[in-house]
C-alpha cells in the first residue's frame, strides 16, 4: 500500500507540473481565437459634433422626397444605427465568417419651417420616399480565427433585399483585397497603426494609436481612422451600375446654384461623396472593441473640379448625411462585460490554474521525496547499517563511532547465544578462550516439561550457580533480578537423576542436543 501511495504521489506531482507548463503554451493559444458563438449587437445614436446627447435633431440628411419638388431640401434629424454581427458558414477551426447586418433608421425629422414629425418604416411593398429606413446593408467576411484578419474566402456586401427564392450572391457585390479589421481587432493589440475597413466607402484606412483610456473598468487603446473622401458612384451595385442615389442630374435652380456662367435651367450633375473619422476603443489583450464613435459626412458635389467648370458649381456642397454616431451606454457595458469574461478565461487558463497546479505538483513531489527518504533511513537502521555505526542499532565494534555499544556493568558474567522462540529459548554458554569449562548442551526454561532444578553444587568447575537459578530470583519472563536473561540448564548427561555431574573426561563426546529440544 505504501508503494502504491508513493507511486501515485510521484505520478500526480509530475502530471501537475506538466499540466502547469502545458496550459499557458497549449490551452491559452486555443482560447485566443475568434469564438464561433460570437454574437455582438451594437446600437449607436446621433449626437452633436461635440459628443453631447440631448439634442433632438443633431444630424442632417437629404430629403429624398424633394427629388420631385421644385427645390432640394435637407432635414434636421435624429438617427439610430443598429448592427448585429454573428458567425455563419463557412466557419471551422481555422476561419470564422461574420455576417453583420446594419441599418440606419430615421427616428424624427424637422423641416426648414420648423415642423417636426416622426417617420415610420413600411412593412411590405415598395418603400415610400419618406420611409424611416435610411440605409440597410449586410456585410459578410471570413477572417482567420487567430489573427482576425480577412482571409479572402468570403468578402461581400449585400446592398438590397433578396427577392423570395432569389440568391444572396445576386444581390451582393464582392469586396476584393479587403485586409482591415472592422468588428473585432486581433489579439494582443499593440500601440501602433492598423488597417481598419470602412464598408460605406469600401476601402481600408489606417487606424492610428492615440492614447490609453479606461472605459467601464476596462483598459483600452484609442485608435483614430481618417477615411479619405470617396466618390460613391464609383462603387457599383450588384448589377455593376452606380448605386441608386449616388448620381443626381438636376437643374441648377433645383440645386440652388446661381452665379456667373450658370443658367437656372442648366442640368448640373452631382455625385455623392463620403468621408468619415472613426474612433474605436479596443481592449488590447482580446481585441474587443469596447466603445465606438464616428463622424460620417456624405454630400453632393460636382465631379468636375477643373478650371473650366464655373466656380459656383465647383464650390457647391449639399449634405446627404452629416451625423456623429455614438455607441449607447448599454452597448458599451455589454462589450465591457464581454471583454472581462474573455480576460477571466485567459487569466484562469494562463495564470491562476497553472500556478495552482505547479504549487500542488511541487508539494506532492516534496512529500514523495520525504517519505522515500524516511523509508530508506528506517531500512538502514533495521538492517544494521545505521548512519553512525557498523553494527545493529549503530553499534560500532571498533569503538570509534559516536554510537558505541554501551558498557555492560555485568561484563564478567557469561553471555549466551539464543535460538528458538522467546517463550522457550535455548541457550549455549559462551566459551571463553581461557576457560576450561566444558560447553553445556542447550537447556530449556522452567516452563518446559523437562525442567529440573539445578543442583546445589557450586563447584568451580560448573558454569552455573544455584543462586543464578533460584526461583525466587527469577523475574518476569525468565529475567533475574539484575535484569539479565537466563534459562535453566538441563542435565549434562543422559541420566534421569536430575543432578549435575561434572565432566572429568575432556575427551568425552558432546551429548546429543536434539534430545533436549522442545517438541513441536
Amino acid at each position: 500500500m505504501k508503494r502504491v501511495l508513493l507511486a501515485l504521489m510521484a505520478f500526480l506531482g509530475v502530471a501537475c507540473i506538466a499540466a502547469a507548463i502545458a496550459l499557458p503554451t497549449y490551452l491559452v493559444p486555443k482560447l485566443k481565437v475568434v469564438p464561433l458563438d460570437l454574437d455582438i449587437t451594437s446600437v449607436a445614436e446621433t449626437v452633436t459634433p461635440a459628443g453631447e446627447t440631448g439634442d433632438r435633431f443633431p444630424a442632417r440628411i437629404f430629403d429624398r422626397c424633394s427629388v420631385s419638388e421644385r427645390r432640394a431640401a435637407v432635414y434636421d434629424a435624429h438617427l439610430t444605427q443598429q448592427r448585429r454581427s454573428v458567425i455563419v458558414d463557412p466557419s471551422d477551426e481555422n476561419q470564422a465568417t461574420l455576417q453583420s447586418a446594419q441599418t440606419v433608421r430615421i427616428d424624427r425629422v424637422r423641416d426648414q419651417d420648423g415642423e417636426e414629425r416622426d417617420l415610420s418604416m413600411a412593412t411590405d411593398g415598395e418603400l415610400p420616399c419618406d420611409d424611416a429606413l435610411l440605409n440597410a446593408t449586410v456585410d459578410r467576411v471570413s477572417v482567420d480565427r487567430k489573427t482576425s484578419v480577412p482571409n479572402g474566402a468570403v468578402s461581400s456586401l449585400q446592398l438590397e433585399a433578396v427577392p423570395e427564392g432569389g440568391n444572396v450572391e445576386d444581390a451582393s457585390v464582392k469586396l476584393e483585397d479587403r485586409k482591415g479589421f472592422q468588428y473585432k481587432f486581433g489579439f494582443d493589440v499593440g500601440k501602433r497603426d492598423y488597417y481598419y475597413f470602412d464598408s460605406n466607402t469600401r476601402q481600408d484606412s489606417v487606424a492610428k494609436f492615440v492614447e490609453e483610456r479606461k472605459i467601464d473598468g476596462v483598459d483600452t487603446y484609442h485608435f483614430v481612422a481618417d477615411v479619405p473622401e470617396k466618390d460613391l458612384s464609383d462603387l457599383p451595385d450588384a448589377s455593376g451600375e452606380a448605386a441608386l442615389g449616388t448620381i443626381l442630374n438636376m437643374p441648377a435652380r433645383w440645386w440652388g446654384i446661381s452665379g456667373r456662367g450658370v443658367k437656372s435651367r442648366d442640368l448640373v450633375e452631382m455625385h455623392r461623396y463620403a468621408k468619415a473619422t472613426r474612433h474605436v476603443y479596443v481592449e488590447p489583450t482580446t481585441g474587443t472593441i469596447i466603445y465606438g464613435y464616428e463622424d460620417q459626412h456624405q454630400y453632393f458635389k460636382s465631379p468636375d473640379q477643373s478650371e473650366e467648370s464655373p466656380a459656383a458649381i465647383r464650390d457647391f456642397r449639399m449634405d446627404a448625411l452629416n451625423a456623429s454616431f455614438k455607441w449607447s451606454d448599454e452597448t458599451v457595458q455589454a462589450q465591457a462585460d464581454r471583454s472581462k469574461h474573455y480576460l477571466r478565461l485567459l487569466d484562469w487558463g494562463g495564470k491562476y490554474v497553472p500556478i495552482a497546479l505547479g504549487v500542488l505538483g511541487v508539494l506532492l513531489l516534496v512529500g514523495w521525496a520525504i517519505l522515500v527518504w524516511r523509508g530508506r533511513k528506517g531500512d538502514d537502521t533495521a538492517d544494521g547499517n545505521g548512519p553512525d555505526g557498523d553494527g545493529p542499532g549503530g553499534y560500532d565494534p571498533d569503538g570509534n563511532g559516536p554510537d558505541d555499544y554501551p558498557t555492560d556493568p555485568n561484563a564478567n558474567e557469561p553471555s549466551y547465544a539464543y535460538s528458538g522462540s522467546t517463550e522457550a529459548t535455548t541457550a549455549i554458554p559462551a566459551v571463553s578462550s581461557t576457560d576450561d569449562t566444558t560447553v553445556m548442551p542447550a537447556q530449556q526454561t522452567a516452563q518446559d516439561p523437562y525442567w529440573s532444578q539445578p543442583p546445589a553444587d557450586d563447584s568451580a568447575t560448573s558454569a552455573w550457580s544455584q543462586s543464578d537459578w533460584s526461583p525466587a530470583d527469577r523475574g518476569p519472563a525468565g529475567h533475574d533480578q539484575a535484569g539479565h536473561d537466563h534459562v535453566a540448564p538441563s542435565p549434562a548427561d543422559d541420566t534421569d537423576t536430575g543432578s549435575f555431574r561434572p565432566i572429568t573426561d575432556p575427551t568425552r563426546p558432546m551429548p546429543d542436543y536434539d534430545r533436549y529440544q522442545r517438541p513441536e
